[in-house]
């Protein structure tokens, strides 16, 4: 799907055709949108080829007149492996060869961030000016949205942890595990974009920048670096705590299971003995029966009382 805006003072509206200086929106592109990207933009090929890798890094780079920016914005996962990953978005600025500039943003996934970019900027009436505000800007929204996500992911986290005080599950273990693998692709996706911030400082001179906008999108990518690294090590202590109870419950169910298999051998081994062909005592007693059993409930009692002093109970 290709769409197209055009910036004014009530931030970008959409337009039907694409003109010089517009913002050239494409999400999951067809063959339609490669043909219009390449052919007549004159966008080269690799360039558009490189967000359509799932692994690719947060980095900026030029051939000829053409400058990519690549960052990772968060997004829900369509698997039940992980709730939420991370996926390469591509800023691609330049000049088409009748000279008419425009800025083009690729993604390969539907994510909630575009559409609330493009809400955001109208409510606001925010304009990107220039090539490098408009990639601030888009950082900054992929940064509150990793601060959303990961409430979410902390909310899901909470919800975890109270199914399994009430009984340690495998399920709930999994669920806590896929929220991990989440915060580490958070981890890492934010680190590589505050990489890519200090590329946005060197490509682009601080007259082209707005400082105060770039010193915002520094504190809140610091902000969602920090919020990870408090999740992961609560998510971390968590697992480890629910591993030491399951192993300590493991003990426990042992340690009763040896209780009571010592428990049973007193009339077990009793009633071995008087089941022997031989001549034993009392064989010949009216009462022999139950005084056999009397004495087995009641050694087995005064081990049971021992036993439970011991804590094996």
């Amino acid at each position: 799907m290709i769409q197209f805006f055009k910036a004014g003072a009530q931030g970008f509206t959409e337009i039907k055709e694409c003109e010089p200086g517009c913002w050239i929106n494409v999400e999951v592109p067809d063959d339609n949108d490669f043909s219009f990207l390449i052919h007549k933009l004159g966008i080269p090929e690799p360039m558009l080829a490189y967000t359509s890798d799932i692994e690719e890094r947060p980095r900026i780079e030029r051939e000829d007149n053409w400058v990519l920016t690549i960052l990772r914005i968060p997004m829900r996962s369509h698997t039940s492996s992980v709730p939420f990953i991370t996926v390469p978005i591509g800023i691609i600025t330049g000049k088409c060869s009748d000279g008419a500039s425009f800025i083009l943003t690729i993604c390969y996934h539907h994510t909630e961030l575009l559409a609330d970019f493009i809400d955001h900027m109208q409510k606001k009436s925010i304009c990107a000016i220039n090539e490098p505000q408009f990639i601030l800007r888009m950082i900054f929204s992929a940064a509150y949205w990793y601060l959303t996500y990961l409430k979410r992911i902390n909310s899901m986290v909470s919800h975890a942890e109270k199914e399994l005080e009430r009984s340690v599950r495998n399920r709930d273990l999994l669920q806590l595990m896929k929220m991990q693998k989440s915060l580490v692709f958070f981890n890492t996706s934010l680190r590589g974009n505050e990489v890519l911030i200090a590329r946005v400082r060197h490509v682009f001179s601080e007259s082209e920048m707005d400082m105060d906008l770039l010193d915002d999108v520094e504190i809140e990518l610091k902000q969602a670096l920090n919020t990870v690294s408090i999740y992961t090590d609560i998510l971390n202590s968590t697992l480890d705590a629910f591993a030491s109870i399951i192993s300590n419950n493991v003990n426990m169910i042992m340690k009763r299971m040896t209780a009571v298999t010592i428990v049973l051998m007193v009339p077990t081994g009793i009633a071995s003995f008087y089941g022997m062909n031989v001549n034993i005592g009392l064989s010949g007693y009216k009462y022999a029966f139950w005084i056999i059993v009397g004495v087995s409930i009641l050694i087995t009692g005064a081990l049971c009382l021992v036993l439970r002093r011991c804590r094996w109970f």
